[in-house]
């Protein structure tokens, strides 16, 4: 599976989320925003955000590896 990984450069968050997200067995396409107009639009408060391409299915901080592994897997945070 392929991720789109929202973020930008010195945000600690995003360094958290990406972290969880390398400790997973998926593919990730790391997103700066601040090149990408409409993505800067889209996630300027929002960061870190990852999107799911088979679905399109948004996750935003804050979550942990078990919701991120969750939302990976299509099933619901318990």
């Amino acid at each position: 599976m392929k991720v789109l990984f929202y973020g930008t450069p010195f945000c600690h968050l995003c360094d958290e989320a990406e972290a969880l997200l390398r400790s997973l067995p998926v593919m990730v396409e790391y997103i700066d925003i601040a090149e990408d107009d409409a993505a800067l639009e889209r996630y300027e408060t929002r960061i870190p955000v990852v999107r799911r391409v088979d679905t399109d299915a948004e996750l935003g901080w804050p979550f942990d590896r078990q919701a991120l592994a969750d939302f990976l897997a299509g099933t619901d945070p318990a």
